[in-house]
């Protein structure tokens, strides 16, 4: 048995395509994706959750529910509730079903935000397609410059059950490190930083007090020396008196 999840369109694809058993479920039809159960076990579930709150589906619908994913909520919020549908949606597959998600990137307040990055994935991609998106709120608007991208691409993504009592969950985890504590970068890499640090003007004296802390300076016996052979040898920077400065062209 097949099931699509959505508010109308998933009907109409599936009768079009012959599909006589699937089930269309939604807030708007009073299946809530959060709290009740899937009906029954399926080999095949379309879901098109809210990209956020870009888009209110409340007004849509009339009234306002707890539980609808296009509410105002932190963007972390958001990525919670979505895996909690999307893991359950998996688990009712059977084996070697397949649950493909339509879903888009969002920016607001000019930070972007990749939702396929950030919610969890359950099972194995077998297909990443890109699509076109239609209808953007950005479509409408002109700006002052050209420095603005419009968001113009959505992504369906098609994973696969393949274990019965396994199943592979993987999530993107941001780590934050400091590159004065790795060893594997390069002397002008650390250089170009400290002079950033500085506003883009420091010495030797001064590129050395913040480096000769760094791990990459441990064990090495010639930190002074090899700070001077980098700022001479790398056409980005450039001395002026005794500052030395970033050109980058």
């Amino acid at each position: 048995m097949k099931y699509l999840v959505g508010g109308g369109t998933g009907k109409d694809v599936a009768i079009e395509l012959g599909i006589t058993n699937s089930l269309h479920l939604d807030l708007n039809n009073g299946w809530n994706a959060l709290i009740d159960e899937i009906p029954s076990g399926a080999d095949f579930i379309f879901s098109h959750p809210p990209y956020w709150d870009i888009i209110k589906y409340e007004k849509q619908r009339g009234q306002y529910s707890d539980y609808d994913l296009s509410n105002n909520m932190p963007y972390e919020e958001f990525i919670n509730k979505l895996n909690i549908v999307n893991e359950k949606i998996f688990h009712s597959l059977v084996n070697g079903g397949r649950h493909t998600i339509l879903i888009g990137d969002v920016r607001k307040k000019g930070q972007y935000y990749s939702i396929i990055k950030d919610m969890k994935w359950y099972g194995d991609l077998e297909s990443h397609i890109i699509k076109v998106q239609h209808n953007c709120l950005s479509d409408k608007k002109i700006y002052n410059n050209n420095l603005f991208i419009p968001i113009k691409h959505e992504h369906i993504l098609v994973f696969k059950k393949n274990m019965i009592w396994l199943f592979e969950e993987k999530n993107t985890i941001t780590i934050k490190q400091n590159i004065m504590n790795i060893t594997k970068i390069t002397w002008r890499d650390l250089i170009q930083a400290t002079l950033e640090f500085f506003h883009n003007k420091a010495s030797i004296d001064d590129i050395y007090n913040i480096l000769s802390k760094s791990e990459k300076a441990k064990n090495n016996n010639h930190v002074r020396e090899k700070i001077r052979q980098t700022l001479n040898t790398n056409s980005n920077f450039i001395k002026i008196g005794e500052q030395w400065c970033l050109s980058i062209k």
